[in-house]
C-alpha cells in the first residue's frame, strides 16, 4: 500500500491502490497545532442503504466512539485519519500508517498525535505500540474528565457477501461522515506495510477514502467487524473497491500490542502457487488441490526441514508455474486450497511453534515437521 500518512488527495490520483488515510505537508499561516485544534462541523453523508438495515440508528449508536486522529511528522509532514474507542481505559484503534511513517527509509512513530474526540475536545495521545503486518495501531489518551463511549467488536466469522455495513470516519477532513454498502467479498488479501500481505481483509462498496484510514467498518448492530484501510483505485478517489482489516486480526494485534509494544507473526519461508484439477491433470499429480512449492528462502524454516522448491517453469492456461519441488496439501490436517491457505493456518501460530505438513514429493505422501520462525519486515529477509 502507499504511504497513505504524507498523500494528498492529488497524489492519490496518480496511485493505482492507495490507503485511505490523507496526509499533507505543513503549510501556511497556521501551525501544527493550530490544525490540530481546528474545529470543524461534522457532517454527516449517508448513501444508499440496504432493505432492514437502519444507518441511522447505527451512526446514532456507534458516532461517539469514532474519533479523527491528527498526526504530526516534523519536517515530513502531517498525516489525518480516524479511529474509534476501544475501552474506557482511554484506549484508541487505527491504522499504523495514520501514525507512523518511513520517508526516511525505516518506519517511524509520529512525533506527535492528537485525537479529536465528536464533542469537539482535542487531546494528545501516546502510540502504545504499532503493527505494520496488519496495519494496526494502538493509541492511548488520558480518560480523566472525559466521557469515552467504547465501540463494541462484532465477529467477522458470520460476515456473508451481500450484508449490509456502514463505514464512518473523516473522509478528506469532512469529520462523522457515515457511508453504508455491503461485503462485496470476504478472504481477500491485501498488501501491509511490510512485503507480507493481510490475510483475511473484507472488501466493500461502502464509500471509503482518504481520511477514512482506521475508522471502524460497522455491521448492523453498530459492532466493530473491521477497520477500513485502502482502497483500490484508478482515479485516486473512490471507485466502490474498499478493503478493512478484520476485527480478528485487529483482536490479535491489540493483545500483543496491549503486553509488549509490538506484534510477532510466525513465518515459514516460502511461496507456493495454488494447485487446481486441470493443472494437477497437467502435471500428472495425484491430487486436485494443494500448493505448489515455488520456492525456498535460504536459511528459512522450511529449508531447515527439508521441504523442496520447484527446479521447472510450466505455462498453462495464460499462467506460469514452477514445478518440480513439493507439493503442500496440509497444515496439521487442514487442507491447502485456496492461494491464502497456506498463510492462513500458519499465522494462526506463534514463532517457535510446531506445524505438521502433507506433503505430496515424487508420488507419495509423507508427514514433515516445521519449526516456524518469526517473520521478519521483509522477504529477501529470509
Amino acid at each position: 500500500m502507499k504511504r497513505a500518512a504524507a498523500l494528498t488527495a492529488l497524489l492519490l490520483a496518480l496511485a493505482l491502490l492507495a490507503g485511505c488515510g490523507s496526509g499533507g505537508d505543513e503549510s501556511g499561516d497556521s501551525s501544527a497545532a493550530e490544525v490540530a485544534v481546528a474545529e470543524q462541523q461534522p457532517q454527516v453523508v449517508v448513501e444508499t442503504a440496504g432493505g432492514g438495515f437502519d444507518p441511522a440508528q447505527i451512526f446514532h449508536e456507534a458516532s461517539p466512539g469514532v474519533v479523527t486522529i491528527r498526526s504530526v511528522f516534523g519536517s515530513s509532514g502531517a498525516a489525518e485519519g480516524s479511529g474509534f474507542v476501544l475501552n474506557d481505559e482511554g484506549e484508541i484503534v487505527t491504522n499504523a500508517h495514520v501514525v507512523t511513517d518511513e520517508s526516511s527509509g525505516a518506519r517511524k512513530p509520529a512525533k506527535e498525535v492528537f485525537v479529536e474526540f465528536p464533542d469537539r475536545n482535542v487531546v494528545d495521545a501516546e502510540i502504545v505500540g504499532f503493527d505494520p503486518f496488519a496495519d494496526v495501531a494502538l493509541l492511548r489518551v488520558d480518560p480523566d474528565g472525559f466521557e469515552l463511549h467504547p465501540l463494541e467488536l462484532g465477529d467477522d466469522a458470520e460476515l456473508r457477501v451481500g450484508q449490509p455495513v456502514a463505514a464512518i470516519g473523516s473522509p478528506f477532513g469532512e469529520q462523522q461522515s457515515l457511508s453504508v454498502g455491503v461485503v462485496s467479498a470476504t478472504d481477500r488479501s491485501v498488501k501491509s506495510l511490510t512485503d507480507f500481505q493481510i490475510e483475511g481483509a473484507i472488501q466493500t462498496d461502502a464509500s471509503i477514502n482518504p481520511g477514512n484510514s482506521g475508522g471502524p467498518l460497522l455491521d448492523a448492530g453498530a459492532r466493530v467487524i473491521g477497520i477500513n484501510q485502502q482502497i483500490e483505485t484508478s482515479s485516486g478517489a473512490n471507485d466502490g473497491v474498499g478493503f478493512a482489516v478484520p476485527v480478528s486480526t485487529i483482536e490479535r494485534s491489540i493483545a500483543q500490542l496491549e503486553a509488549d509494544g509490538e506484534a510477532e507473526y510466525a513465518y515459514i519461508g516460502v511461496s507456493t502457487q495454488a494447485l487446481y484439477p486441470q493443472l494437477a491433470d497437467k502435471l500428472g499429480l495425484e491430487t486436485n488441490f494443494g500448493g505448489l512449492l515455488a520456492t525456498v528462502v535460504s536459511g528459512g524454516p522450511a529449508e531447515k526441514a527439508g521441504l523442496k522448491g520447484g527446479d521447472e517453469e510450466v505455462r498453462f492456461q495464460a499462467g506460469e508455474y514452477r514445478t518440480g519441488g513439493d507439493v503442500i496439501l496440509q497444515v496439521d490436517g487442514n487442507d491447502i486450497v485456496t492461494p491464502d491457505d497456506l498463510a492462513h493456518y500458519v499465522s494462526a501460530h506463534r514463532p517457535g511453534e510446531k506445524v505438521t505438513l502433507t506433503v505430496l514429493r515424487n508420488g507419495d505422501r509423507e508427514q514433515i515437521e516445521v519449526t516456524l520462525g518469526k517473520r521478519p519486515d521483509s522477504i529477501d529477509a529470509g
